[in-house]
């Protein structure tokens, strides 16, 4: 019993060591989009820049989608969330995923972490983080809320299902849409 309690006061008092520890290890002087974390073993390029403007940024994407005929997809979570990092490494490495959204959407990724809540953007765009994260929001021309994907039914296993993620696209495009109406 003596033996169980000094244990665990031992390790209690060793744990502001080791965390403080391993929050040391990652530093770089990069920015936050050129570095990579490592996840189960797979290294994930951070994609969302915490130094940007989240109210500019789809300001900026509303002006370009209109002036392109295309809709405004906004994924919304931070470099700190690995399956936001692995969305984002997902749909860039399949060609025929890149092309359909290069063609109809403005891309954009919309940062929310402890230290920048963005609770206007948050706010603006319906709280979609009511669905954990990443969660895609998809936007008019206007910048009306199209549409809040919980990302989570894109899915499979630990990584995302090629179909259910191109059948989700393919049906928020302008075409999609105005084929509904």
């Amino acid at each position: 019993m003596y033996k169980t309690l000094v244990l665990a006061i031992a390790l209690l008092l060793a744990m502001p060591a080791i965390a403080q520890q391993k929050k040391g290890t990652n530093k770089t002087n990069k920015p936050a989009t050129e570095q990579s974390i490592a996840d189960q073993g797979e290294t994930l390029k951070k994609v969302y820049n915490e130094e940007l403007n989240p109210m500019e940024q789809i300001d900026q994407a509303l002006e370009e989608a209109r002036n392109t005929n295309r809709l405004v997809v906004c994924q919304v979570g931070g470099n700190w969330c690995p399956w936001c990092l692995r969305f984002a490494h997902f749909i860039t490495s399949d060609q025929e995923i890149n092309d359909l959204i290069n063609k109809h959407f403005i891309y954009i990724h919309l940062n929310t972490s402890k230290e920048h809540k963005n609770a206007d953007m948050l706010k603006r765009l319906g709280n979609p983080g009511r669905f954990g994260y990443p969660v895609l929001v998809i936007l008019g021309k206007e910048g009306e809320v199209l549409h809040i994907q919980n990302s989570a039914y894109l899915e499979e296993g630990k990584s995302y299902d090629r179909k259910k993620v191109l059948e989700f696209f393919q049906n928020w495009t302008i075409e999609a849409i105005e084929n509904i109406k």
